[in-house]
């Protein structure tokens, strides 16, 4: 009888779904949620911001073109400020570094054993054409971005087993394998597409058919290549939701669009742009002595950023032959004097960036701790002995701008490798008579006076260097299939990397045509690094992790590592007003602004 009760206690056991573990009004991959379900705005906005205004701006990221409004797809440049038109299951919190709460879902479940998350929609989430958006919306989305989308979609979502309906608002995402933590809070990211919309249109190709959405603006007046406008929708149907109260203030935002950095701070005292960022140390420290400055017409600010500083430098293409040997890699790590640029060329506002997770507590410091040890040792056949000492630092130099100690080392790794400087010519040369000629692949012209003396000291060395300079839309293109020698990038993680280091730095993303492992970086300690990054269970285990890659990436010599700021530099025309808390994980402008009437009226009376 006892066994015959507890078998049946066991099958009722059994038949309750794994998905009703709990409801929660937000998700973290660690710890608990910073607001409860009762929050009614995040701390950093202000909830009684007017609404109104305009601001015109360069956009993030520095496109100089755009040809297609389809953001989720390889091929074409998307226009930029498109993540404006789509609300997405929940939205991050910009003060936690990876909470995301309820927007188009109200509540999510994640399965007891984490293999599945189950998401109850709002019934009042609506498109803007106004057809309400249902679960098949959201399977929709998954599907397409899965098996049609750019190829980042499809790696993050390889685990994400499928997404159905459950009824017309509940949808649930199960999920396979063990890299799974994370995948709850990235598919609770994903932009929400009108099946509708897209039934009657390929979802694969580029187009400037102005898209539904289902966010807080819409596409306005734009003209292909120099600007695009987004206009703020009255009707949004999610404007007084807790997450979003406080945001979106501005009636219009505008992007406009240029050659060179140097029109745009042209542009923003001729009043064509109201706000700019700037990332020319040489322009923050010597291009704003300008009458409107001096008057307090224009402001600069500067605001703390405490997110990770990611990795910028001259990444390596080491798919081509010429850069497979890591000695040769390390040789033209020697040649670039930092010290140098910063001094003349930066005017000593940067640091020198060492590691791929630089301002972050994921940097690798001194020699690997047990723990790091303990997931390095397996690999140790396949690792250079520089993994397990002193994590590699870039040399430093007197900043004479002709590092000879250092162009001395790099030739002796270079004649190492099979390199020799011929009497004849003074070039360097193989054991084939082939000289060693490459290409470094530029998109503005702000990055040939940062180049050119590091082509001349390569140039001292035997080594020939050649600077071209590419139209946007080429360079996009031989980017995305990694048709080049050398180019300059940069790339920043997430508070909490998960999944996207694999599009990063993961085998299968070094032969995926528009992955962002630039370097061709296939290694199969890196992969499972990687992977204990994506299942870490606590933050104190990914931190160890995230070290033990950094070791790894920064003995393999993938790129040159350039520098970076804590800061966002900041100028606009004085006609904004902000929160008086400052978001910790983002600048919070232009989301958390409003446009002030009583300070534009100052400006119009100057």
């Amino acid at each position: 009888m006892i066994r015959k009760g507890l078998v049946a206690a066991a099958m009722i056991l059994a038949a309750v779904p794994a998905a009703l573990a709990e409801e929660k009004h937000g998700l973290s991959i660690f710890g608990d949620l910073k607001y409860g379900p009762d929050f009614t705005h995040f701390d950093y906005v202000n909830p009684d911001a007017p609404k109104g205004g305009k601001v015109s701006q360069v956009g993030p990221g520095g496109r100089l073109t755009f040809d297609s409004f389809n953001e989720f797809i390889l091929k074409g440049d998307r226009a930029q400020g498109l993540e404006l038109l789509y609300d997405t299951l929940m939205m991050r919190a910009l003060d936690e570094p990876d909470a995301v709460y309820g927007l188009v879902a109200k509540s999510a479940d994640v399965a007891a054993d984490g293999m599945s998350v189950t998401f109850k929609l709002r019934p009042e989430a609506k498109f803007s054409d106004g057809s309400a958006v249902t679960a098949d919306d959201v399977v929709f989305s998954f599907e397409a971005l899965k098996t049609k989308g750019h190829p980042s979609y499809r790696i993050v979502l390889r685990d994400v087993e499928k997404a159905e309906a459950l009824d017309a608002h509940t949808v649930k995402y199960s999920f396979k394998g063990e890299l799974i933590k994370q995948l709850p809070i990235e598919v609770a990211k994903l932009p929400v597409l009108p099946k509708a919309y897209y039934d009657k249109r390929p979802f694969e190709e580029t187009s400037l058919e102005k898209p539904i959405g289902s966010g807080p603006y819409k596409i306005g007046q734009f003209s292909q290549g120099r600007y695009v406008s987004y206009e703020r929708r009255d009707d949004y149907w999610a404007k007084d939701l807790p997450v979003n109260r406080g945001k979106f203030n501005f009636d219009e935002v505008r992007y406009d669009y240029f050659r060179d950095r140097t029109l745009e701070l042209e542009a923003l005292f001729a009043k064509t742009i109201d706000f700019r960022e700037e990332f020319t140390s040489k322009d923050w420290a010597t291009g704003y002595d300008k009458p409107m400055v001096k008057d307090g017409r224009v402001q600069k600010l500067s605001l703390a950023d405490e997110t990770p500083s990611g990795a910028q430098g001259f990444f390596l293409n080491t798919r081509r032959p010429l850069f497979q040997d890591i000695r040769v890699r390390q040789a033209l790590d020697l040649a670039f004097d930092f010290e140098w640029s910063n001094r003349n060329l930066f005017y000593g506002l940067y640091q020198r960036t060492a590691s791929f997770f630089e301002n972050s507590d994921m940097k690798a410091t001194g020699k690997p701790s047990p723990e790091e040890l303990a997931l390095l040792e397996p690999f140790k056949d396949q690792l250079p002995p520089a993994v397990f000492g002193e994590v590699y630092v870039p040399p430093v130099t007197d900043g004479s701008g002709v590092p000879r100690e250092n162009l001395r080392k790099a030739q002796g790794l270079l004649k190492e490798a099979g390199w020799a400087v011929d009497a004849a010519d003074r070039t360097l040369k193989n054991a084939k008579g082939e000289p060693f000629v490459f290409e470094i692949l530029l998109d503005a012209a702000a990055f040939e006076r940062i180049a050119g003396p590091y082509v001349k000291n390569l140039k001292a060395i035997g080594i020939s260097a050649n600077m071209r300079r590419v139209d946007p839309a080429q360079f996009e293109l031989r980017m995305k299939s990694f048709d080049f020698d050398m180019t300059i990038e940069r790339y920043s993680l997430q508070l909490t990397p998960g999944i996207e280091v694999q599009n990063y730095w993961g085998s299968e993303a070094a032969k995926t045509d528009g992955s962002f492992n630039l370097a061709g970086i296939a290694n199969p300690a890196v992969d499972a690094l990687a992977n204990a990054m994506v299942k870490a269970q606590t933050r104190a285990e990914l931190v160890v992790a995230a070290r033990a890659m950094d070791r790894v990436l920064r003995s393999g010599h993938y790129w040159v590592p350039h520098w970076y700021k804590a800061a966002h530099h900041l100028a606009f025309w004085n006609k904004y007003s902000w929160p008086d808390v400052k978001p910790k994980y983002d600048r919070g402008a232009l989301a958390t602004w409003w446009y002030d009437p009583a300070k534009a009226a100052k400006l119009t009376a100057q």
